[in-house]
C-alpha cells in the first residue's frame, strides 16, 4: 500500500466504493486522513463499512469542510453529465481528484528519484504496460505494475529510490490527475472511444494528450504517430520542448523507431542505430503487437535498460491472457485465445496475424457485425459459429466462407480442431477471436477465454 500523507489530518470525501475505490480509501486512511466515503450501490457501502472505512452519503455533508472528493474513475466527471457528488464538489469549490493525482502527489512528496511510466493510448494499453514491465524486470529492476490494468495503484508499493511504477492509465484517469507528471509518458494511438464520457473525439484527445504534455523535466514522451491526433501530440509536445521518441508501424522514421521487414528499426539522424527481429516471438504478432513492442523498447531504453538487454528480454515475454495468447501446439494446430476481441476492429488485428485460420466468432453481436471484416475472410478456411451472433455472422458470410453454426464453444473447439488437424495446412491455427461481447454465453470475456483454454488444454494430443 502506499500511504497517502498530502491529506494528513484533512477532510476528504471518496465516491465510488469498487476495486479501486477501497484501495483508495485505505491508502487515505493511512496516510492519515479524515474519509467519508460513498457509492450509489448499497452493497458497496456495506462491504467497505464492514472493514472499517467510514462511510455516509455524501449530500449530507458539509462541504465547506472539505479538502477534496476523491472520485472512482468509473464516475462521470463531465459527460454525459457529472456525477451528483461532482456538483456537490465544485458548487463548494472542492477539487476533484482520483488515485492517479494522489499517486503523483505522494511520489513528489516521498521519493521524486523513483521512476513512473504511463501508458495510455485507444488500444494496447495492457499489453504496452505489461511487456514494459516484463522488460525492467529481466533487466534487473523493482518493478511495480498497475493502474487501470493490475492492482489499484495506491495498492502497490511506494515509490523509492530505484523502484520503477509501469502503470496503465485510462482516459477516465487521466482525467482526474491535473499533475500527472510521468518520468515517461507513452500515448500508443487514438481513434474514437468511450465518447459517451468525453462528448467529442477534441476533449478525449485533449485529455489522453495530458499525460505527455505532464512528463516531468528530462524525462521522455514515447508517441505512436500513425494517426493524425498522436502525430500532432506528439508535434506539440517537441515544440513545447519535451523529449519526444516516435514510433511508426507504417512508415520509416529519420528519428525514432519504426516496424519494417519484421523487424524495429532504431532510427537517429537518419542512420540505423540497432533493429531487433520479431519473428518468432508469438505473443508479438502483428502490427498492432509491433507498436506496442516499439513503444515499450523506447521506454525501457528512456529509463535505462541497454538496447541488447531489451531485446533478449523481449523474447521470453509471454503475452497477456486473452490477447492473441498461445494457449497450445497440437501436432501442427496452434490454439489461440484472443477472447478480448470484443468487436470486429479488435478482431481484425487478430485476423491479420495469420494467413490460414480456423476461426471461433461469435456471442452478443456489436453494431456493424462482422461485415469490416470482409478483407481478411481469404485468410478464413472456415468459421465456427457460436452464440447469439451466429446468424447473422451466417448471412455476412454465406458464399464467402465455408461455415458451422455450432452453438457453443464446447462444441466449436473439438470442430475446429478436428478440421484444422485434417487440413494438411503446414501452419494451421484455431482461433478465439469472437468479435462480439460475451454476455450471452459467458459473464465476461475473461470467463470465456479461460473456458477455451480448459477445453483445449483437455484436448488429446494426437
Amino acid at each position: 500500500m502506499i500511504p497517502v500523507t498530502s491529506f494528513r489530518d484533512r477532510k476528504v470525501a471518496l465516491f465510488g466504493l469498487g476495486g479501486s475505490g477501497l484501495a483508495t480509501a485505505r491508502a487515505l486512511i493511512a496516510g492519515g486522513a479524515d474519509v467519508l466515503a460513498w457509492d450509489d450501490a448499497e452493497a458497496s457501502v456495506g462491504k467497505a463499512a464492514a472493514e472499517g472505512i467510514p462511510t455516509g452519503d455524501l449530500r449530507d455533508l458539509d462541504w465547506s469542510a472539505v479538502a477534496a472528493l476523491v472520485l472512482a474513475p468509473g464516475v462521470p466527471l463531465t459527460h454525459p453529465v457529472p456525477h451528483w457528488s461532482v456538483g456537490l464538489a465544485r458548487n463548494a469549490g472542492v477539487e476533484v481528484v482520483g488515485d492517479i493525482e494522489l499517486f503523483c502527489r505522494e511520489r513528489r512528496l516521498s521519493s521524486r528519484r523513483s521512476h513512473f511510466a504511463a501508458i495510455t493510448g485507444t488500444n494496447g494499453k495492457s499489453t504496452t504496460t505489461a511487456l514494459l514491465a516484463h522488460l525492467m524486470r529481466v533487466g534487473g529492476r523493482d518493478v511495480q505494475i498497475g493502474g487501470n490494468f493490475g492492482p489499484a495503484i495506491l495498492g502497490l508499493e511506494p515509490p523509492k529510490p530505484g523502484r520503477v511504477h509501469v502503470i496503465e492509465c485510462s482516459s477516465y484517469q487521466i482525467d482526474l490527475a491535473p499533475t500527472l507528471d510521468p518520468s515517461v509518458g507513452i500515448l500508443l494511438n487514438l481513434s474514437p472511444d468511450h465518447l459517451d464520457r468525453h462528448g467529442t473525439m477534441e476533449h478525449y484527445a485533449a485529455v489522453k494528450e495530458r499525460l505527455i504534455a505532464g512528463v516531468e523535466a528530462g524525462g521522455t514522451a514515447v508517441v505512436g504517430v500513425d494517426d493524425d491526433w498522436s502525430a500532432a501530440i506528439a508535434d506539440r509536445a517537441e515544440r513545447a520542448g519535451g523529449h519526444v521518441v516516435r514510433v511508426s508501424v507504417r512508415r520509416p522514421l529519420a528519428d525514432g523507431i519504426y516496424y519494417e521487414g519484421g523487424r524495429l528499426i532504431v532510427a537517429e539522424g537518419g542512420a540505423t542505430r540497432f533493429t531487433l527481429p520479431l519473428g518468432g516471438i508469438g505473443s508479438l504478432r502483428g502490427a498492432h503487437n509491433a507498436q506496442n513492442a516499439a513503444a515499450a523498447f523506447a521506454s525501457a531504453r528512456a529509463l535505462g535498460l541497454a538496447p541488447e538487454v531489451i531485446a533478449v528480454a523481449m523474447k521470453s515475454f509471454p503475452g497477456l491472457a486473452h490477447r492473441m495468447e498461445e494457449v497450445r501446439r497440437i501436432g501442427d494446430v496452434l490454439f489461440v485465445n484472443d477472447s478480448k476481441a470484443t468487436n470486429a476492429d479488435a478482431a481484425e488485428r487478430a485476423l491479420s496475424s495469420f494467413e490460414e485460420v480456423f476461426w471461433i466468432a461469435g456471442g452478443k453481436p456489436k453494431a456493424g457485425g462482422i461485415e469490416p471484416l470482409a478483407p481478411y475472410f481469404p485468410r478464413v478456411r472456415k468459421a465456427y459459429l457460436i452464440g447469439v451472433a451466429a446468424e447473422e455472422f451466417a448471412r455476412t458470410l454465406d458464399g464467402k466462407v465455408p461455415y458451422e453454426i455450432v452453438g457453443t464453444l464446447d462444441a466449436a473447439v473439438p470442430a475446429a480442431a478436428r478440421d484444422a488437424a485434417a487440413s494438411g495446412l503446414k501452419h494451421p491455427v484455431v482461433l478465439l477471436s469472437p468479435a462480439c461481447a460475451s454476455f450471452d454465453q459467458f459473464p465476461n470475456f475473461e470467463v470465456r477465454g479461460d473456458h477455451f483454454r480448459t477445453l483445449v488444454n483437455a484436448s488429446p494430443s494426437d
